[in-house]
């Protein structure tokens, strides 16, 4: 599982003193590609370690993220996958997911 690959890269990010965001799904309800507890890290270079599902909904927690790795304020991304079923998105899995996306930064706040 991608998971296992989180908190040794979070380790090093924090030896090299880099400022990273960590995605965690908080909440879902109905069809989700991850479930609560799954996390990801993202580096504002663009680099990812881990996934909570891809897609479209990944997008908007990777854009989140470069703004709360930025301004140091934690924020909860609602992430809606039940687009029109003949829309041919890929998001279409039927349900919601939360993701609370939080700073780790150099200075441990």
């Amino acid at each position: 599982m991608d998971d296992v690959k989180v908190l040794p890269a979070l380790l090093a990010a924090a030896r090299e003193g880099r400022a990273l965001a960590l995605a965690t799904v908080v909440k879902t309800a109905g069809s989700v590609p991850r479930h609560a507890g799954s996390k990801m890290l993202i580096d504002p270079a663009g680099e990812l370690i881990g996934t909570i599902g891809g897609g479209c909904g990944e997008a908007e927690v990777i854009e989140a993220a470069a703004d709360v790795v930025r301004t140091g304020v934690p924020r909860l991304v609602h992430v809606e996958l039940m687009d029109a079923i003949d829309s041919w998105s890929p998001a279409v899995c039927g349900g919601t997911m939360d993701i609370f996306v939080e700073p780790i930064l150099q200075d441990g706040r």
